[in-house]
């Protein structure tokens, strides 16, 4: 059994249920959305955002989940999905998990409106449910992972990024979305608010690590789903990248900058950009703080007792640091 059905195993019969409302929470009575709605459920990723947050509620509840629950994980997945199909718009990306995208196939213009589409649908099953606890929970998030884009393009500009502005990026861009599946899968099943935020802060830490495994990713020899130094050649700052500018002497830090700022295309400057950032303990310096998120998320499932549960998630922790893709 590979790792990720391993950590499904415990919530297979929830997972399946999600499938088919999931499905149906995007139904509409216009058949062009439809169509493309149906492409979107059968292409669908890891739904590591769904497993968090049934994991999550059966963890706190001691094993029940309830409608609340379902709902909360179909408004996460339309929401992220209406934001995946809204990036492939603003990248210009023709592929999505080695699909075609929704705009490489239909267009601008209606993978546009379906994203609205999608978030307006998530919204409205929160409202018409009464769920606005989760609501507030998702919303905040959405309102974050914009702020996170805004200010990655704003920095990226200047490539003076200091670690503490990247660490802020990273949280609003990637891990406020695993935080509110946390939080979310807490809320659906306890009122006990300080629990609801020790699973946000664990879902936080977890989605820190894993935006830090992706920089790793881009100095990596090894056959994944990015290509290597894709990173530098969008000048995107990644941690190993800073911690060298901030490290590295005046001389070499305006080489490496006007290398990733003029260069980035030069397949040759670009080797020898990933080169330096290896040589200056660049990847040893960025797994030692991925390795300190894993250990501090851990440590906050340390209060619940031994489950199943808890031990898919402790894999999950894990699997984030150690896959290959």
């Amino acid at each position: 059994m590979n790792i990720s059905a391993q950590i499904k195993q415990p919530i297979r019969p929830e997972m399946e249920l999600f499938e088919k409302k999931f499905y149906e929470s995007m139904s509409s009575k216009v058949a062009l959305l439809n169509r493309i709605t149906y492409y979107i459920v059968n292409r669908k990723g890891k739904q590591m955002r769904p497993m968090f947050v049934f994991l999550i509620a059966k963890m706190t509840s001691g094993g029940t989940v309830n409608e609340r629950t379902y709902r909360g994980a179909s408004v996460i997945e339309l929401i992220h999905t209406a934001t995946l199909v809204h990036d492939d718009v603003v990248d210009d990306s023709n592929r999505r998990r080695g699909f075609f995208s929704i705009n490489a196939l239909w267009k601008n213009k209606i993978a546009v409106l379906v994203g609205d589409y999608l978030l307006s649908k998530g919204l409205l099953l929160s409202i018409d449910n009464g769920d606005f606890d989760l609501l507030q929970i998702i919303s905040v998030a959405v309102r974050e992972m914009s702020e996170g884009e805004l200010l990655q393009i704003e920095k990226a500009r200047r490539l003076d990024i200091t670690e503490d502005v990247y660490y802020e990026i990273i949280r609003k861009k990637t891990a406020t979305l695993i935080a509110s599946c946390c939080a979310l899968g807490a809320r659906s099943v306890t009122d006990d608010l300080g629990e609801v935020e020790n699973m946000r802060k664990f879902g936080e830490l977890i989605g820190m690590a894993f935006q830090i495994k992706d920089d790793l990713f881009d100095y990596s020899e090894e056959a994944i789903g990015k290509p290597t130094g894709i990173d530098i050649k969008e000048q995107k700052m990644t941690l190993p990248l800073i911690h060298v500018l901030n490290t590295c002497s005046a001389k070499e830090k305006s080489w490496l900058i006007n290398s990733v700022k003029n260069h980035n295309k030069d397949k040759k400057r670009v080797k020898e950009v990933i080169n330096f950032v290896k040589e200056r303990n660049g990847l040893g310096y960025a797994e030692t703080k991925m390795e300190e998120f894993r250990r501090q998320a851990l440590v906050l499932l340390e209060k619940y007792p031994e489950s199943e549960f808890k031990s898919a998630l402790e894999l999950m922790v894990n699997y984030v640091i150690e896959r290959k893709k």
